[in-house]
């Protein structure tokens, strides 16, 4: 089968013909239709040192898909059938942690990750314990492929107190533009929206951001005041991982207000912990993946009902041979989600 590997410790990504996975007693086989691109991938394929330490080539890389069972484990049962299309978890767990059994999966600290432990997505075929397979029923393989980063949207927003709220979402890139929609959807009462790049804020405006805010252009934290009545906002989702961003999100969240972490910095961030978090009683919630499988089960629901609509941020697609210009695509700021055509149909 064609796949895209990391093959060497160095810049760039490959693809190659390898063997089809085979199928264990507890899994299935999933002919890939779509795959969506990530920072992730752009960081592997840019070895960057993150990449580093974190990467053993040769590895088939991507951890967003979407697809249909073409082959079922002996020991899988009659849950699923050939031909349905699904989605997975892509974090595997072990299920005998203390964090597994007690309903925090997402943390468990054997985690592995297809695309980055072993192998992932980005190939015509990928073999997946049934555990964490999740059929699509009627959504497309296109939706499909982007539901783990649409979970991560939905795990950073819901789990704060949406209703009737008021919203700041920092960084706007696809995750951030998908939790702008996810905090619409839920019934936030005003969403402002925050990045440094236009076409990013156009597409949170697109997906239900009341107010949009060019960090460039404009002293955040000062126009957040303004908007609030120097209250602050009830909930704040940093999805950046910029440093600025992160003493930022603080400084905008109101006292005994709640401050949600995606974004992940590359280095230590010097905050004021005691003006800016213990004395305004604020609430930090760190954000890992998705709730297994809580958030996989709300995410649906929104779906199927057409409370949550992802497509305005699909931006680009490309047939999995140019995942050059995919990545290049990601490189320019002005990308929102990518898609890489597998195989398949929609």
């Amino acid at each position: 089968m064609r796949a895209i590997q990391k093959l060497q410790r160095a810049p760039g990504l490959i693809l190659t013909d390898i063997p089809k996975p085979t199928c264990g007693l507890t899994d299935v086989v999933i002919e890939v239709h779509h795959a969506g691109v990530c920072g992730t991938d752009l960081h592997i394929a840019d070895w960057n040192e993150w990449a580093q330490g974190r990467i053993k080539p040769p590895i088939v890389v991507g951890h967003e898909f979407a697809g249909e069972i073409v082959e079922i484990g002996r020991d899988v049962g009659d849950t699923f059938h050939i031909g349905q299309r699904v989605t997975a978890e892509g974090h595997i767990v072990s299920g005998h942690t203390r964090q597994s059994r007690t309903g925090a999966g997402h943390v468990c600290p054997s985690t592995q990750i297809i695309g980055i432990d072993r192998d992932g997505a980005f190939a015509e075929y990928i073999a997946m314990p049934a555990s964490n397979v999740m059929p699509l029923g009627d959504i497309s393989t296109v939706t499909g492929a982007i539901m783990d980063p649409i979970g991560n949207a939905f795990h950073t927003v819901l789990t704060a107190d949406i209703p009737g709220s008021t919203v700041l979402v920092l960084g706007c890139g696809p995750i951030g533009c998908f939790a702008v929609g996810v905090a619409h959807a839920a019934g936030a009462a005003r969403i402002f929206a925050a990045d440094l790049v236009t076409r990013r804020l156009e597409l949170a405006r697109e997906m239900g951001a009341h107010v949009c805010i060019d960090v460039i252009q404009e002293d955040l934290v000062q126009r957040v005041m303004d908007e609030t009545h120097s209250a602050g906002v009830d909930v704040v989702c940093e999805m950046s991982g910029h440093p600025d961003a992160i003493r930022q999100a603080l400084k905008c969240a109101r006292p005994g207000g709640r401050v949600q972490l995606l974004g992940i910095p590359e280095k230590e961030v010097p905050i004021q912990i005691a003006n800016d978090l213990i004395f305004k009683g604020l609430t930090v919630y760190g954000v890992v993946g998705r709730k297994m499988f809580e958030t996989w089960y709300q995410m649906r629901s929104f779906l199927e009902s057409g409370l949550f609509d992802p497509s305005p941020v699909v931006t680009h697609t490309f047939p999995m041979q140019q995942i050059d210009d995919a990545l290049a695509a990601i490189r320019s700021g002005e990308a929102g989600k990518v898609i890489l055509e597998i195989g398949g149909s929609a």
